[in-house]
């Protein structure tokens, strides 16, 4: 079983910067790629960025390139999300989602099917 906890959420001004964390515990053998998911009320969940853990190779979502940082410290069991200008349209609740089977390599970021292990959520809320 793998645990995952995001943290790191808040509210900022557009074109503030925030720092998300997912730090994942339990069977971490098996989060070979972890991702970023976010979603607001009444749309789909969104793929925002994914790494993976073994390697260097990154992800992302078109509407964040260029502003977000996907990063891991892999001795800590953490993920970072490092996210610059942020705009209104960033505002969602975010999830750290984790899969066992190194998706990612062949289908880059995905959807949330591709991923067996969800955390709860960390809020971010960016005003205009």
């Amino acid at each position: 079983q793998v645990r995952l906890q995001e943290s790191g959420g808040g509210s900022v001004p557009a074109g503030g910067a925030l720092r998300l964390s997912c730090a994942a515990s339990g069977f971490t053998q098996n989060t070979n790629c972890i991702a970023w998911f976010r979603q607001v009320p009444g749309k789909e969940r969104e793929g925002v960025a994914a790494i993976y853990t073994a390697g260097v190779s990154t992800y992302y979502a078109d509407s964040v390139k260029g502003r977000f940082t996907i990063s891991r410290d892999n001795a800590k069991n953490t993920v970072y999300l490092e996210m610059n200008i942020l705009k209104p349209e960033d505002t969602a609740m975010y999830y750290c989602a984790a899969d066992s089977r190194r998706r990612c390599l062949d289908y880059g970021l995905g959807g949330p099917s591709q991923y067996g292990y969800w955390g709860q959520g960390t809020q971010v809320t960016v005003s205009s």
